[in-house]
């Protein structure tokens, strides 16, 4: 799933995994992962696990070094001119836009620019790399998911070696063909945040924005691609404390807090939903006679999945001063702010702090998490598909 500098943990919870399942590193061991899916941030960690599907242990380990050494500046521009010179066209176009309209064309396409995450994703990772691993069978199929601006469909994009039909259901459509850094860029296109990207649709131009949009069910590709377990890593922590226990506070929330849960709405609450829908259907599943089930077109399908422990929210405030001062002066004008609670906006800034402290801290949090779950981990793994 996606989460911006989140996905950190994914890379943790895929290191840790591996050393339970392979921790001498034979050189006879394959790659667990057939078919890889991901949205947002987190179809750049599938696509780069699908580039070097043939050595998933290297794999994992140039992931892990990527995100270690990461800085904000290397996913969007972060200076203050460039800052600047964003939040002036914005706000001439607001005060100015109907005394001028040709204002209008000058309007910024978004609130960052992301042009750096384009030049880190085409260095590091080679799709040739990619389709020769699908060719030699070392990886099954791979889908990114992207949201389309102007049809207002929910696109996945694939790319599998046995030729797999098209699905179609109602606002969603699979894609096939060759994937690149362009559905990387559209798949993780936080809206607002950071601009479209324009892919080739069947002959026509779709502007795509975060795969996370409009994304109702978020194990579909997975399952239509033939997986029958499915590994589930997502970025939003689980809270088991109760409504009436949490702390309220009663004064308007700021910017950034509006916008933290804007993102965690988007990224976090329709993988929930689709993992509780897919235990209701094992569940009735179960309860059906052989015959009946034979004759639907549904199959049982186990899942395993892995969540933060601890809240990335709080786990960013204790980083935030490593981000550049510029991206820190904007966060304060939002609404950051030190200290606890729920409107500091630590939300916002755990999707939005690319650095190496924090996101290393969440490697660790990921492959703690996972280590913790060894029984758990080696039975999914062993457990033979129906």
């Amino acid at each position: 799933m996606g989460g911006g500098a989140r996905a950190a943990y994914q890379v943790g919870v895929l290191s840790g995994i591996l050393e339970i399942l392979d921790p001498t590193r034979s050189p006879d061991f394959r790659n667990p992962f057939a078919i890889v899916c991901g949205t947002s941030a987190g179809a750049i960690n599938a696509a780069a696990l699908a580039c070097r599907a043939h050595d998933c242990h290297l794999a994992v380990d140039r992931l892990v070094l990527l995100w270690e050494h990461l800085s904000t500046d290397r996913i969007y521009r972060s200076d203050g001119l460039s800052l600047l010179g964003t939040g002036s066209r914005w706000l001439g176009m607001l005060a100015l836009g109907w005394l001028w309209p040709d204002l209008r064309g000058h309007r910024p396409n978004s609130l960052l620019d992301n042009s750096p995450l384009s030049e880190l994703l085409a260095a590091t990772l080679d799709f040739d790399r990619l389709n020769d691993n699908l060719d030699r069978g070392e990886l099954l199929a791979i889908a990114i998911t992207a949201t389309a601006f102007i049809s207002g469909e929910h696109l996945t994009f694939y790319n599998a070696r046995h030729v797999i039909e098209p699905w179609t259901r109602s606002l969603r459509r699979a894609v096939p063909g060759a994937l690149g850094v362009e559905h990387l860029m559209a798949s993780s296109a936080i809206p607002f945040i950071f601009p479209a990207q324009s892919i080739l649709v069947n002959g026509k131009t779709e502007w795509c924005g975060d795969g996370s949009m409009r994304q109702m069910a978020p194990l579909s590709p997975a399952i239509h691609l033939g997986a029958k377990r499915v590994l589930v890593i997502g970025t939003g922590h689980h809270d088991d404390t109760h409504a009436e226990e949490r702390r309220v506070d009663s004064s308007y929330p700021p910017l950034a807090q509006v916008g933290g849960h804007v993102l965690s709405s988007l990224f976090l609450d329709g993988l929930s939903m689709d993992v509780e829908r897919l235990d209701r259907v094992n569940q009735l599943l179960e309860l059906l006679p052989p015959e009946a089930v034979q004759t639907l077109s549904l199959k049982k399908v186990n899942a395993l999945t892995i969540t933060p422990s601890k809240p990335p929210d709080k786990i960013a405030m204790e980083f935030l001063h490593q981000m550049p001062s510029s991206v820190r002066t904007l966060f304060r004008v939002l609404g950051v702010s030190s200290g606890s609670g729920g409107g500091t906006g630590g939300a916002l800034v755990s999707y939005l702090l690319f650095e190496a402290a924090y996101t290393s801290e969440l490697i660790r949090l990921g492959r703690a998490d996972s280590m913790d779950r060894i029984e758990e981990v080696k039975a999914f793994f062993k457990e033979t598909p129906q």
